[in-house]
């Protein structure tokens, strides 16, 4: 695996564990008891605390990557090893 190629997979993994991570702990400002915002939408979270939540998100990405990592380099999958892939013949060349 190339390193830009790495860096692509933990980035698109990255944002998809950040995705599933933002709703992990929101409360609304009704939820906190605090008056409501004008303005504002009422599902709009009082503290959104990203920091913490990219940090969880690095770590857990991080942790995803590496079984993605050992699968690949140490070829446990295959994509022939995939039953809904279509099987192709290998071309040959005229010399």
């Amino acid at each position: 695996m190339s390193l830009i190629f790495g860096l692509a997979v933990y980035f698109v993994i990255w944002w998809v564990c950040l995705f599933a991570m933002l709703p992990f702990g929101v409360r609304t400002t009704e939820e906190m008891g605090k008056a409501r915002n004008p303005g504002f939408a009422d599902s709009a979270p009082h503290t959104p605390r990203l920091l913490p939540k990219m940090i969880a998100t690095t770590i857990v990405s991080a942790i995803v990557f590496a079984g993605v990592y050992a699968l690949m380099v140490h070829h446990v999958i295959a994509l022939d090893d995939i039953p809904f892939f279509p099987r192709y013949e290998p071309v040959q060349q005229a010399h």
